[in-house]
């Protein structure tokens, strides 16, 4: 048996107080792929769990943007 403990999951209300975000909103960015989340359940009603490790590394992956370039107006 591995010496390494496993990470537990944590629900909705947890991640979002790590991330300083509303359950509802958490929920939104996993369901739209924003958020690694683990769905529990085929039906309507899943039930979503999250690990805080893949919640910081989601966070501190670097975004690919283009910085909005201002328009000159004559």
């Amino acid at each position: 048996m591995p010496s390494e403990t496993l990470e537990p999951f944590i629900d909705a209300d947890e991640a979002g107080k790590f991330l300083c975000l509303n359950r509802r909103r958490i929920l939104e960015l996993a369901r739209a792929g924003k958020l690694p989340g683990h769905p529990i359940g085929d039906g309507a009603r899943r039930v979503w769990r999250f690990r805080l490790s893949e919640l910081a590394a989601a966070v501190v992956k670097p975004v690919n943007f283009k910085p909005a370039v201002p328009r000159v107006v004559r």
